[in-house]
């Protein structure tokens, strides 16, 4: 079947072969987080990913700062251009062998700038990745820069104003990280601006967060001055009608990640909101979140635990596609030729019984 992928952070691809491959060249060590020594092999760097509990006892051990440790991790070895691209062509050439013919990887410019990287080796190398992936493996793109909501709004503005000259690869500003007592209208301003620049934008509401349900309020009614274009995550408006009429009514896309909730959020009956929130007519697409830090599991995956845990039907998987066609921002004619290409996708197996086949990670 034909994908969109929407919610994907690039940084959070990064195999630990990659990650190690990038040590070595740069003669840094990688620091094992549990011991605070450096990793004496890739095999013990191999270890650290390998972060499930049983997630009916409520996730990974450690849960968010296990994650976070990881992630931010994992940018220590990203230092030129050319790292920047292999990380991004590595991510291209997975989403080619899922069918995703169009995508929109997330990246955190000021997780990188505050380690001395500049701006423009990130974004050659994306760049140059991109325009690979399309030509080699008819892979379109384009790019979401994320602000780190435990900066402050003014580092956000700086990197808005730094990336403007980059705007050919870059479609939307979003705000992701921590989201503790960090609401979204904090960042108020770069938001307005980014929309009053023709930006689109959105937001992460975390599963679980204290204040999520405000949180994702404040992004579907007033983020941007008048509501994002998408809520990242936002899995617990499910509880709240107001908010699901909302969503409908102003047509807001949501992308979630089922894989990453029973991992990360020690909550009960994920997968059952999953279920409720579509069954209501929102717009919602799958993503992979941050595959290589919650156990190597892609978009595919995350569509086979939809089959097995939830029922989810072909005709279910061909409409969670036709919501992904909807809601990104890809140029018309993209959309069109995917939607295309679904379409006949769906002619072709109507009426067939397709077993789901397990995938391994």
């Amino acid at each position: 079947m034909p994908k969109i992928e929407m919610h994907v952070h690039i940084e959070g691809t990064m195999s630990p072969e990659l990650r190690w491959a990038l040590a070595q060249r740069h003669k840094i060590p990688v620091l094992n987080y549990r011991t605070g020594m450096a990793c004496q092999s890739l095999l013990e760097l191999k270890g650290l990913y390998q972060l499930l509990d049983d997630v009916e006892e409520g996730g990974v051990e450690g849960g968010m700062p296990r994650f976070f440790a990881l992630y931010y991790g994992g940018f220590e070895v990203l230092k030129d251009e050319d790292d920047f691209y292999q990380l991004a062509i590595d991510y291209y050439q997975r989403a080619a062998s899922m069918n995703v013919r169009y995508c929109e990887p997330f990246f955190d410019p000021q997780g990188h700038t505050r380690r001395g990287v500049s701006m423009s080796a990130m974004l050659a190398g994306f760049r140059k990745a991109q325009l690979e992936a399309a030509e080699r493996f008819n892979v379109q793109s384009q790019w979401i820069m994320c602000f780190l909501r435990d900066m402050s709004s003014e580092s956000a503005l700086d990197h808005y104003l730094a990336a403007l000259p980059y705007r050919e690869m870059i479609i939307g500003i979003g705000l992701d990280s921590l989201e503790t007592d960090r609401p979204p209208l904090l960042f108020g301003e770069v938001f307005s601006q980014a929309r009053k620049d023709g930006f689109k934008i959105t937001c992460h509401c975390d599963v679980g967060d204290k204040d999520t349900l405000r949180n994702i309020h404040q992004v579907i009614h007033h983020f941007g001055g008048t509501g994002a274009d998408r809520v990242d995550h936002g899995l617990d408006a499910v509880y709240e009608p107001t908010l699901l009429e909302a969503l409908n009514e102003k047509d807001v896309g949501m992308t979630i990640c089922p894989w990453g909730y029973l991992c990360y959020s020690g909550q009960e009956n994920v997968l059952d909101r999953v279920r409720r929130l579509y069954s209501t007519g929102v717009k919602i697409a799958i993503g992979s979140d941050d595959p290589a830090y919650m156990e190597d599991v892609w978009l595919s995956h995350s569509l086979y635990l939809l089959r097995v845990a939830c029922g989810f039907t072909n005709d279910d998987f061909v409409k969670l596609q036709r919501n992904a066609i909807e809601v990104c921002w890809a140029p018309e004619d993209t959309k069109m030729a995917i939607m295309n290409e679904l379409e006949l996708f769906s002619a072709n197996f109507k009426g067939m019984k397709i077993e789901a086949r397990a995938i391994t990670p």
